[in-house]
């Protein structure tokens, strides 16, 4: 019987110990960000970006499910292409016979800069979103795309 009785040091719990050990798991609990769902603030590395290389430009996937292609700022300076976006959600809802208003913003935001060489033509860069992903698409420079012909034999 003593192997199904909670030890406390050594010694059996007594329903009390059980009691508080319980409410003070479920009280702690309470005050984490988690349990009201709050998971914390977007880190801008979880943001994943895959980039591909074709024969004709460099390709970059920036996942960012949810939202709207004006959230989108795409900026290139100084041989940097910065993408960033920003969100802001406003959700109320008020019920006047209870009295009560509630009030809950979201806001997401992610910025992420990558350094160009000089094979980009980034005056002809395009993008564009859709299915929660956005594609942008920077062409190579006409002079350094690989050229490819046909030889004939005399």
């Amino acid at each position: 019987m003593t192997n199904i009785i909670k030890k406390d040091n050594g010694r059996p719990a007594t329903f009390g110990s059980v009691v508080d050990q319980i409410f003070q798991n479920n009280l702690s609990r309470f005050f984490e960000d988690e349990y009201w769902g709050f998971t914390g603030l977007q880190n801008p590395s979880s943001v994943p970006v895959n980039i591909r290389e074709t024969d004709k430009s460099y390709e970059l996937e920036v996942i960012a499910p949810g939202l709207k292609k004006q959230d989108f700022l795409l900026d290139v300076k100084n041989d940097l292409l910065t993408i960033s976006f920003q969100h802001k959600e406003e959700n109320r809802e008020e019920d006047k016979n209870k009295g009560w208003l509630r009030e809950e913003y979201k806001r997401r935001e992610f910025s992420r800069s990558f350094s160009l060489d000089d094979t980009v033509d980034a005056a002809n860069a395009t993008a564009r979103y859709e299915d929660g992903v956005l594609h942008v698409e920077l062409p190579k420079k006409e002079s350094v795309l690989k050229l490819s012909r046909t030889i004939t034999v005399a």
